[in-house]
């Protein structure tokens, strides 16, 4: 008896043993580690607008439209149908139904009827994954060992998901989430019955039913249709409480073909895309921050403006707005047509690097501002000049004389600006547009001055964002292109004071529509133009309401061409987009944006620019930053005492009988010639007397012109003692000569308003001075080098 308990207990012990064996191989396969079943399927992208509208859906890496959506994320009729249409029982074989094959053997074998698999969903999935021929009984048995394979590691919830991402659902659409979002626009979340049976019924015949064209009847065929109907009865059975939607099955449906799948902001899509796989990035939902409706308005504009143009040789355009608010790129059009192989469509024109012409000016005077060497209406002087070897010219040709910053920013004149350029200290122009991230930039050598007038290169991208730094009051953001990317706080590069003052010119340049300018405007237009070297393009950039638009006119094979010129060619295509958008959207209006609160309104004498004194004519009023903003008082009108019977100037002390006082205009050298020459020559002064003034107030030093400040010469030796280098200074009206020297060298004197020549006979350092007949001087250093 003891025998047999013992026997008994070991076969007990033993039966145990191998239970928990049994249980522990499977467990075993779950636990092991191994890769999500995702990852045996590459994925396609969906990319949307801020407002949930698709862009575009991509080919994954196999060429198959296919997004893998969480089974959760299904709408539970799909994944119910599904279940009911391919594999009842599902949830309860291990992945291999013996009746199912059983049956497929038997019609197809032994009956003869149409071939019949008999594959579970978890033989389905596997026959997908390792792309299976299971039209052999040994393909079949292969199939069969799969699905057992994956139920032994993989839930029954993972295999499902799996099964209903990867289903075939005709051409190269596959998954649910691809095959709703391509045939019905929507989420698989959001399927109604009708369109959830419809898919599940399509994989068992992919090809059958679905539209053609996208000329061609989008209505499913009537196989398909009598199948998802067949379905339907079958459903309803089971869910007695949706026969009322009966009604919706007798309308037809439509699908969306394939050749009508959004193509959405090309330009735009390719440059996210890219900027993603640069990243790593394999999200395949991507939200971005492009609005749909402002991209349409921008392409129509664009598009119609062109065909318009085209009797001008304007064949190419591009465009981008971006939304100072959050820096989000609202709207980008690289070219006038993405698909047009003779303008170069594809290219991105907002990406390209092109001379920006005069577009960069109102960041020259907000750093003149930010130095403390002019303000908005501080006179300048748009005379000849020369800068050392560089002497521009203004792109009419002639030139304005006296013209305040403000005149000359609006007029878009290239002298002042250059003036203003020359004097900067820290930051240069240069410092500034390499600190502000402007790419690829040569030496600052290499460019000089001419980078004031467009002689370096920037995108349009880049000059968006400089143009939303000066509408966020000096702060420097980057842009963002997608909807994920957190609102960057701002690097400040400018005042907030120099920022309102270049906007508040910015406002007052006038439209080239005088008709329309004339119409009031609550949405105020901060704008400038830009015209590159052999017109090769024609920019304008500026802000309205919450946007920056920039708009770019030119051939992308750089050839030029005379109508390519800002405020002819791009200016009009600016408007016509802002005046667009207004209309579009009525509520437009410009954010509520504070005056820095350290800035005052102070009176001025308009034709100096200065602080008036008592013998002002006109008086005006200007921007002024205390403790920053020049301050001085005008002196170009100054009062003489003249002796009424000589009709010169007297000498004290005045005999109120005989004497009046006569204001006359002291203009520098260089100004009075310009008004000779333009027609409107001034009143000359007359010559001090030998009394020491006759009533005159001191008058301005002279100031050198040439050699300009910093500037290095570079002279052959041979050339030593021959080659010259100009002498020039503006001279107060009141000095009717001037004298240069050389360290201690008297080199000769010249009438008020002429240069000088000297020949340097050595190499090195030397301070050039100059002094007018009042004992007023100026004085700068000159380094004579050697060239190679």
């Amino acid at each position: 008896m003891k025998l047999l308990s013992r026997l008994r207990r070991v076969k007990w012990h033993n039966a145990l043993v191998a239970l928990l064996l049994f249980a522990a191989v499977p467990l075993a396969f779950r636990l092991w580690p191994h890769e999500p079943l995702r990852a045996s399927f590459p994925s396609s992208t969906a990319v949307y607008d801020a407002n949930g509208h698709l862009l575009r859906l991509t080919l994954a890496s196999d060429q198959r439209y296919r997004l893998w959506v969480p089974l959760e994320d299904i709408s539970p009729a799909m994944v119910d149908a599904v279940l009911l249409h391919e594999d009842r029982w599902f949830r309860w074989h291990p992945g291999v139904s013996a009746w199912g094959i059983a049956r497929g053997a038997w019609m197809t074998y032994v009956r003869r009827a149409s071939p019949q698999g008999g594959s579970t969903i978890t033989m389905q999935l596997a026959r997908l994954m390792w792309r299976l021929d299971t039209r052999s009984p040994a393909g079949k048995f292969t199939q069969a060992l799969r699905a057992i394979g994956l139920e032994l590691r993989y839930s029954k919830h993972d295999i499902l998901e799996a099964y209903l991402n990867a289903a075939p659902y005709g051409r190269n659409v596959e998954g649910v989430g691809a095959a709703s979002l391509a045939y019905f626009g929507k989420a698989p979340s959001r399927l109604s019955l009708p369109e959830a049976l419809t898919l599940a019924v399509i994989p068992q015949e992919p090809a059958r039913g679905l539209p053609g064209d996208a000329n061609g009847d989008a209505v499913i065929d009537r196989a398909l249709k009598a199948a998802r109907d067949r379905l339907f009865a079958r459903w309803t059975s089971r869910h007695p409480e949706d026969a009322s939607a009966a009604p919706l099955f007798a309308l037809p449906l439509r699908l969306r073909p394939l050749s009508r799948l959004p193509f959405e902001a090309p330009h735009f899509v390719e440059q996210v895309l890219a900027a993603r796989r640069l990243d790593g990035d394999d999200d395949m939902r991507v939200v971005t921050t492009l609005d749909l409706g402002l991209q349409r308005s921008l392409e129509r504009q664009v598009r119609q403006y062109v065909e318009r143009a085209g009797d001008r040789g304007i064949r190419n355009a591009a465009a981008i707005l971006v939304d100072t608010r959050d820096m989000g790129v609202k709207a980008m059009v690289g070219s006038a047509d993405y698909f047009d192989a003779a303008i170069q469509g594809q290219v991105n024109g907002t990406l390209a690097k092109r001379s920006p012409g005069s577009t960069l000016k109102p960041f020259i005077y907000a750093l003149g501002f930010d130095q403390g060497i002019l303000h908005p209406e501080t006179v300048l002087r748009d005379v000849p000049s020369a800068f050392g070897p560089y002497t521009p010219e203004n792109f009419d040709g002639h030139f304005l004389g006296p013209v305040t910053a403000t005149q000359a920013l609006v007029r878009s004149r290239n002298i002042p600006a250059v003036q203003v350029a020359a004097r900067l200290a820290h930051p240069s122009l240069y410092d500034f547009l390499r600190d502000a991230g402007i790419s690829r930039m040569a030496s600052e050598q290499h460019y000089g001055l001419a980078l004031v007038l467009g002689g370096g290169e920037v995108t349009m991208q880049e000059l968006a964002g400089l143009y939303a730094m000066l509408a966020n009051r000096g702060e420097l953001r980057p842009l963002r292109l997608l909807a994920s990317t957190p609102k960057a706080g701002g690097t400040r590069v400018l005042s907030e004071e120099a920022s309102f003052m270049v906007m508040d010119m910015l406002r007052q340049n006038p439209r080239p529509d005088d008709v329309v300018a004339a119409q009031p405007s609550r949405v105020p237009v901060y704008w400038k133009t830009g015209t590159s070297w052999s017109f090769r393009d024609a920019w304008t950039a500026g802000s309205f309401g919450p946007y920056v638009l920039v708009v770019w006119i030119g051939n992308f094979d750089g050839a030029g061409n005379p109508a390519f010129v800002g405020v002819d060619a791009a200016a009009p295509l600016f408007f016509r987009i802002a005046d667009a958008l207004r209309a579009e959207r009525p509520g437009l209006a410009e954010p509520i944006r504070r005056n820095p609160p350290n800035l005052r309104r102070v009176p001025i004498c308009l034709a100096s620019g200065d602080l008036p004194n008592a013998w002002c004519p006109q008086l005006g009023s200007t921007w002024f930053i205390p403790g920053k903003s020049p301050i001085r008082v005008s002196n170009v009108h100054r009062p003489v005492v003249v002796d009424t019977t000589t009709g010169k100037p007297a000498c004290p002390p005045y005999d109120p009988h005989h004497t009046r006082t006569e204001v006359y205009e002291y203009w520098p050298s260089d100004l009075a010639r310009v008004f000779a020459q333009a027609g409107m020559p001034r009143r000359t002064p007359p010559p001090l007397p030998d009394c020491q003034g006759g009533g005159q107030l001191a008058g301005e030093s002279p100031k050198i012109t040439s050699p300009i400040r910093g500037s290095s010469y570079q002279i052959r030796a041979s050339r030593l003692g021959s080659e010259r280098i100009a002498f020039t200074a503006t001279v107060d009206a009141a000095a009717q000569r001037i004298y240069w020297f050389v360290d201690d060298t008297y080199l000769g004197s010249v009438p008020n308003g002429q240069g000088l020549m000297w020949a340097p006979e050595r190499t090195g350092r030397f301070l050039v001075r100059v002094v007018d007949d009042q004992g007023r001087t100026d004085a700068r250093p000159l380094v004579i080098g050697q060239a190679d």
